[in-house]
């Protein structure tokens, strides 16, 4: 039976996690498994992947074809090197400490990478966080200095002072004004006497011609 070690897809819409298997060849994607070998999370930075070491090993062995995918994956996890290393030994180009001992260096130099990639996101995170931060502080500090500058009492001072400045002219009118009255009641009262004093001049004239006549 020709058997093959793929990926089964589990999880929601967008957010996919997979489980990896060995099944027959002939079953569908998601359908019937022989053995589940460990699981796959792309969802993770950098992906989270679970094997059972040794049993993946020896499905390889025992002639399993990965998918793509899979093999993307044994390789990550060091399952294809392993297998390597043990072809080697095998035809005696190596021995098995010699093997073993490539393979833990192997590890050693794959785990640095993996903290080296993962210091790099957490900088990366740490950066962006700071970045995030500052622009907003600058964003607060901008609209603190907008309300500050809408609400400052710079125009009510303005009116104030015009209408003090104005206030003397209208009393200075006012003061004119009251000035002004006297003259035209003097006017008035002259004009009042000015018949009276005309009066007895028509009077005389009236007597001088009765007294003709």
């Amino acid at each position: 039976m020709a058997t093959k070690i793929r990926l089964q897809r589990f999880g929601k819409k967008g957010k996919p996690f997979f489980h990896v298997v060995v099944a027959d060849s002939r079953s569908p994607r998601d359908g019937k498994f022989i053995e589940r070998l460990g699981s796959y999370n792309p969802n993770t930075n950098p992906a989270t992947i679970e094997i059972n070491f040794e049993k993946t090993l020896d499905w390889v062995n025992k002639g399993a074809q990965p998918t793509d995918t899979a093999r993307a994956i044994l390789s990550y996890k060091g399952v294809l090197y392993k297998k390597h290393l043990q072809g080697g030994v095998k035809k005696g180009a190596l021995t098995t400490e010699q093997a073993d001992a490539k393979f833990a260096a192997w590890l050693e130099a794959k785990g640095g990478q993996i903290e080296g990639k993962k210091d790099s996101l957490s900088a990366s995170k740490g950066e962006a966080k700071k970045a995030a931060l500052a622009a907003e502080a600058k964003k607060n500090a901008d609209r603190a200095a907008a309300i500050a500058l809408k609400n400052a009492p710079v125009e009510e001072v303005v009116e104030e002072e015009v209408v003090a400045d104005e206030a003397p002219a209208a009393e200075v009118a006012t003061e004119e004004t009251v000035e002004e009255t006297p003259a035209v009641e003097e006017t008035a009262a002259v004009a009042e006497e000015a018949p009276v004093a005309e009066a007895p001049a028509a009077e005389e004239s009236t007597e001088e011609t009765k007294e003709e006549a």
